[in-house]
């Protein structure tokens, strides 16, 4: 019988997983642990909390995009100090984590009860990411010294919102939310109680993740705008608020395709 690539695969394949337990046997106590590392990794239930794990993280992380939202973070709070800019970044870590873990796991819920769809949540969520954006773009156009002194002076005097416009929605927007009511009402059926710990633990820790790198990348972004540059920083700030706005805009047209959709329908 002629050996194809499938064949080979196969046949590697299962001389590999028979000829395991001999090589745990005789080899070295370093080599039986790879053995077992590798055992737990290809084993069924290691592989759903990973693939759930992954999922929560990679679509939440290009939306969420904390590298991109540290410089507007570090402008919106510039009159702070490090101390309070730090705590700051811990608030709004710890918010992202909360309207994040609430939207996948009962948002679909909150939506029904209250009768809004979806395309409805893009929409508004999408004019206030646009709004925010457009703010951003133009912020200092017009601001002359005196102003700023003033706008110091009274932010100073009363302490920065960690949840609006810091949280919601400069770093968990809608776009956010979105993808993360998806994530929740979208998620595979499982056979028992086991398969949805385990599913419910790696989303879990996905969104665990998502918060870790926010806090990362709001904590130290400091350090990222000064090895910028006043230049630099200030076409970053612009590029993301740029990104903003049309992010905004996306989603707003993204909902309104789905409407207009369902009435040409």
């Amino acid at each position: 019988m002629p050996i194809t690539p499938s064949s080979n695969f196969l046949w590697l394949r299962s001389g590999i997983i028979q000829g395991a337990p001999r090589a745990m046997a005789t080899s070295s106590p370093e080599r039986a642990l790879a053995w077992n590392v590798l055992g737990r990794l290809t084993d069924p239930h290691m592989q759903s909390l990973a693939h759930a794990f992954f999922l929560v993280y990679a679509g939440l992380f290009p939306i969420v995009n904390p590298i991109g939202s540290a410089p507007l973070f570090l402008r919106l709070t510039r009159h702070l100090a490090n101390d309070g800019r730090h705590a700051l970044a811990s608030r709004v870590a710890l918010n992202s984590l909360i309207l994040i873990l609430a939207s996948v796991f009962v948002g679909s819920q909150v939506l029904a009860f209250f009768g809004i769809t979806l395309p409805i949540l893009q929409i508004g969520g999408g004019l206030v990411v646009a709004y925010l954006g457009w703010t951003l773009l133009h912020a200092g156009e017009e601001t002359t010294s005196e102003r700023d002194d003033k706008v110091v002076e009274r932010q100073s005097a009363v302490p920065p919102d960690s949840f609006y416009p810091l949280t919601m929605p400069l770093t968990v927007g809608p776009g956010s939310i979105a993808v993360a009511i998806t994530l929740g009402s979208r998620r595979p059926s499982v056979s028992g109680l086991a398969d949805f710990g385990l599913m419910s633990a790696g989303a879990l820790a996905g969104v665990v993740a998502i918060a870790v790198s926010v806090f990362l990348c709001y904590r130290f972004a400091d350090r990222l705008v000064g090895s910028l540059g006043p230049s630099g920083t200030n076409v970053v700030v612009r590029l993301s608020a740029f990104i903003t706005f049309c992010i905004g805009i996306e989603i707003a047209w993204t909902g309104a395709s789905v409407l207009l959709g369902m009435a040409k329908a």
